[in-house]
């Protein structure tokens, strides 16, 4: 769930924020918008996807890294904060100190569907990672959230998986036992249910 704080601040101002609570915020256009915790199993879903995804960069040698909730810088005063992103290591060893906010493009994102964010997740956010040219972008909705045209009639838990094709995103949707199709990680066994369920 978000809730818009009503504060604004600039790109620089919202890296050294700092309220001196736990909660986590996104910069959405200049407006600070805070995050309240998740489920869960939404934490259980983020877990197993880091470590899949970590094992199979692993696997295939790559200098990459997978995090849960780095930021993403999306616009000039808009940062996202997904809930797992793929980044390269280089970038990550040159700014240890610094905060874990990326300017540039993630290898492949991923948000986990809540209710309060179904609408961020479908619209706004395949909006801003498509225009920043995240190349891979996946949306977890495990209730499911989604809206039918999102998730298909009747409603059942989905894995979409967005692809980045001359700039612009083409979606594949699994549901099931079907095996996502990534691009990232051609190689990758992963059936929907298995990430939904958080490979229990």
């Amino acid at each position: 769930m978000t809730i818009a704080t009503g504060q604004r601040l600039t790109f620089e101002e919202y890296l050294n924020y700092n309220d001196g609570t736990d909660t986590r915020y996104e910069l959405v256009r200049g407006e600070l918008v805070a995050m309240t915790p998740p489920t869960w199993l939404h934490l259980r879903i983020a877990r197993y996807l880091e470590s899949q995804f970590n094992q199979e960069i692993e696997r295939l040698g790559y200098a990459w890294e997978s995090f849960r909730e780095p930021g993403q810088r999306t616009e000039e005063n808009t940062s996202r904060v997904p809930d797992v992103a793929i980044v390269p290591i280089e970038l990550v060893e040159t700014a240890l100190e610094q905060s874990a906010v990326l300017s540039v493009a993630a290898f492949l994102l991923v948000e986990i569907v809540s209710e309060s964010t179904a609408t961020q997740d479908y619209r706004e956010k395949v909006a801003e990672y498509q225009a920043k040219g995240i190349p891979e972008y996946w949306i977890v909705d495990p209730d499911p959230f989604g809206a039918a045209k999102y998730v298909g009639s009747p409603k059942l838990p989905t894995v979409s998986v967005y692809t980045l094709i001359d700039g612009v995103y083409q979606v594949q949707r699994f549901q099931g036992e079907q095996l996502i199709v990534s691009p990232t990680f051609p190689a990758l066994q992963l059936t929907a249910a298995q990430v939904l369920k958080a490979g229990k």
